[in-house]
Parts: structure tokens; sequence; C-alpha cells
């Protein structure tokens, strides 16, 4: 072996088969961003005028200083004031919907382990969710994917913390 020869650590040459890091533009973007945000991580400058502009104060920032929602301070009311608050041009108002979120229901939910609970079903402002009963006194909660606007009010509401809310995953049409 030469000595100009380097030597490979183990980490090294495990770490070429690890999966390439998500990049500021990946659309692997797993966080909610707030509704409207269009290209965030390109646009955004993280200059945070969209947090204090939020009455609802639910607009956190990732280790990038980019806005992000936490639904465990509360609801979304679409009021429109962070995209009113910047000036990067990071909102879309005109689009269609302000953001297409799956929430789901995890299997600690107290009304699906026969414990009475409607707190979800009670916040939520668009009536989206409802709890039906099934047999041997255990309910299930049912999301209607066509009314929830993803307001994020069931989940602050769930004493279980079983409710969770990701953005909607793309999936291949074909």
């Amino acid at each position: 072996m030469s000595a100009h020869a380097k030597q490979t650590s183990r980490r090294d040459f495990l770490s070429r088969f690890r999966a390439v890091p998500a990049t500021h533009s990946d659309p692997v973007d797993d966080v909610v961003r707030p509704p409207w945000a269009r290209d965030i991580c390109d646009r955004c400058t993280g200059c945070g005028d969209c947090a204090p502009a939020c009455p609802e104060g639910i607009i956190a920032f990732d280790g990038k200083n980019h806005p992000v929602i936490d639904f465990t301070k509360g609801e979304c009311t679409f009021c429109g004031a962070c995209s009113d608050a910047c000036a990067e041009g990071v909102f879309d108002r005109t689009a269609d919907a302000p953001w297409t979120l799956d929430v789901d229901v995890a299997k600690t939910c107290f009304a699906e382990n026969g414990i009475y609970c409607r707190s979800c079903g009670d916040a939520c402002p668009e009536t989206a969710i409802r709890i039906a009963p099934q047999l041997g006194g255990r309910a299930r909660v049912i999301i209607d994917d066509d009314t929830c606007t993803g307001c994020g009010a069931c989940l602050s509401a769930c004493p279980a913390d079983a409710i969770s809310i990701t953005r909607q995953k793309d999936t291949a049409h074909g």
C-alpha cells in the first residue's frame, strides 16, 4: 500500500449506502407549512413576519427558519394574516385549497377503546368528524375527507394525542 493511499473509515464506507438526505427543495418535506404556502423552502427568506401576524399563534419555525404549523397550539382559521404579512411571494391565495393534508386517528383514541370521548367531533368547526357507535360499546372515528379543511382543531382538542395531521403524499397515477 502506498503512503498516499487514503484508508476509508468504516463510517465513511457505510455512509455511501445511506439514503440521500432531503434538500430544501425536496418534495418529501413532511412538515405542515402555513396555508397557501407554495415553494416555501425556495422563496422564504426566514424573516419571520408571518408568525407574529398569526392571531392563533400556531406558526413556529423549523431549523432553516421556515414557518411550520404547530397544531398543538390551536387551529388555523384561514384568516390569511400570515399571507398578508409576507413580502416574499411565498403565499398563493388564488389556489383552490389552502393545503392538502391527511388526518389520521391512532389506535390510542379513547372512543375507539370504549371510553366515551367526543372531543375531536365537538371541536371540528366543519363537522367533518363523526363518531359512529360499533358493537361492544366501542366507537369508530370517521373523518370525511371531502369536508375536512385540515384546520387542526381536532388535534389540539384530543386528550389522547391520537390525531395526527401530515402533508398529503403525492401518489403516482397510472
